[in-house]
């Protein structure tokens, strides 16, 4: 049987697609963090077949979950305090991202400016479309397969 401590402070993200959970990893850049991640693969769940699971046990302002809800905003997110869940957060497609993705028009002040931030809006909530601040370059979100 496999067995995964609790924590006493940080968070669970439930309901990842199977096998999403190493590039959610990266992508929430846990790999920067200094303290202890869980990473569950395949665990079964009746609401989805399999899902992944990511335990976390950080301060609870140490990750963007702007990221997460740009990622996938079906994830739950279980806050955990004192060994308890205080909160479980629904995520939502966040209107403002930064450095999350690139604008890809060889024309847009990004591509000159190297240090100037990525910053995309999101523009029509119903296709998941944000464009970019500066030129307003159209990008879909990604819809990334399991």
């Amino acid at each position: 049987m496999l067995n995964i401590s609790g924590i006493n402070e940080g968070y669970v993200l439930d309901h990842i697609k199977a096998g999403r959970s190493m590039s959610i990893y990266k992508d929430l850049k846990l790999e920067q963090l200094d303290c202890p991640v869980a990473i569950i693969k395949n665990a079964k769940s009746s609401k989805m077949g399999k899902k992944d699971m990511i335990k976390v046990e950080c301060p609870i302002n140490a990750l963007d979950l702007d990221i997460l809800g740009f990622i996938d905003h079906n994830i739950t997110v279980n806050i955990i305090q004192n060994d308890k869940i205080v909160e479980k957060k629904e995520l939502h497609l966040p209107k403002q991202i930064i450095n999350v993705i690139k604008c890809k028009n060889p024309r847009c002040i990004t591509s000159i400016e190297q240090e100037l931030d990525h910053i995309f809006i999101l523009t029509d909530k119903e296709k998941e479309i944000y464009r970019c601040k500066y030129c307003e370059e159209q990008q879909k979100k990604k819809h990334r397969k399991s």
